[in-house]
């Protein structure tokens, strides 16, 4: 009797210790990305922790960048990170180098509009006159034709060529809006495959598109957003005056610079809210271009204020 009293004794003790020692385990919780999406991958689910959801700055100082230097409409950066604009009115793609100097890159005379640096330095960009996609190899002084587009450009109201295009970063592709016959594709770098994305929009002039693969469409003569989704879903967000050029922020918004005359305006809308606010107003007359680089800082262009303005997070 006294040894079975014993043992009680000690397996008392040891059902004790293992409560103590060795807590219930919570389920595993997916991480929360910086996208606000959970992820999957071995290393995010290894932390129990969210890692913080950033937020978009609240408040913008601005500073002039370039000022009654031609025409400035579309931009992008180049691979040292300086703004490059194009010119439609003048038929020039120029750089603004450090000192505030300006350097022009290529006369074209068929409407040079939207434009996309490669990682090899090629530059991408579309002619509006001719409605094709042409290509400047580094070192070359003559573009070459990647792709003629199916819609012609006319001087019809709402069907003038393309002008707005970006680069997917999630399928190393081209996204073209063709202006003319609002369709939007997906093209490849080289300009051999043509794949029909959307259909029925007025006239798709900008482009952008999110880490995630969404696709962002500016419909200037619809007066509205669009937005394509990886699997093919087509969404219109409507209540735009002439939306011209559309960037996502990297914060869940999406910035639109929209060049109707009563608006002139860079608004941010909340994707998942649907909250709109107006960033900057004054100074604009008719806002076409928008970029966004590493740190936050948006540009945009006015190619009737003769300007490019930057707006730095406070």
């Amino acid at each position: 009797m006294c040894t079975k009293a014993v043992y009680g004794v000690l397996i008392f003790f040891a059902i004790c210790f293992a409560a103590c020692g060795s807590a219930p385990v919570p389920p595993e919780r997916p991480v929360i990305a910086a996208k606000g999406k959970p992820t999957s991958s071995p290393s995010a689910v290894a932390s129990l922790s969210p890692v913080a959801v950033p937020h978009a700055p609240t408040k913008y100082t601005s500073q002039i960048i370039l000022r009654g230097v031609g025409r400035p409409d579309d931009l992008a950066f180049d691979q040292s990170g300086r703004v490059l604009f194009s010119d439609e009115m003048n038929g020039t793609l120029s750089r603004v180098n450090v000192d505030g100097s300006v350097t022009i890159l290529l006369h074209d005379a068929a409407g040079p509009e939207g434009m996309v640096v490669l990682q090899d330095g090629t530059l991408v960009f579309a002619e509006q006159d001719s409605n094709q996609i042409v290509a400047l190899a580094p070192g070359e002084t003559t573009p070459r034709v990647l792709r003629a587009l199916p819609g012609k450009s006319s001087t019809v109201t709402c069907k003038h060529g393309v002008d707005g295009i970006a680069f997917d970063p999630t399928t190393r592709t081209l996204i073209i809006p063709d202006s003319p016959t609002g369709d939007v594709y997906r093209m490849s770098l080289d300009g051999k495959t043509l794949t029909l994305l959307a259909s029925g929009i007025v006239r798709p002039v900008g482009a952008g598109v999110d880490a995630d693969g969404i696709i962002y469409i500016a419909d200037e003569c619809g007066h509205a957003v669009w937005s394509v989704t990886p699997g093919g879903k087509v969404t219109r967000i409507p209540g735009f005056g002439m939306p011209d050029d559309v960037v996502p922020d990297g914060y869940g918004n999406l910035l639109v610079v929209d060049l109707e005359p009563a608006i002139h305006a860079l608004i941010r809308l909340n994707l998942a809210t649907g909250k709109r606010e107006t960033l900057a107003r004054p100074g604009f007359i008719e806002p076409q271009g928008l970029l966004v680089d590493a740190q936050g800082n948006i540009y945009v262009s006015d190619d009737y204020a003769n300007i490019i303005m930057k707006f730095l997070p406070v």
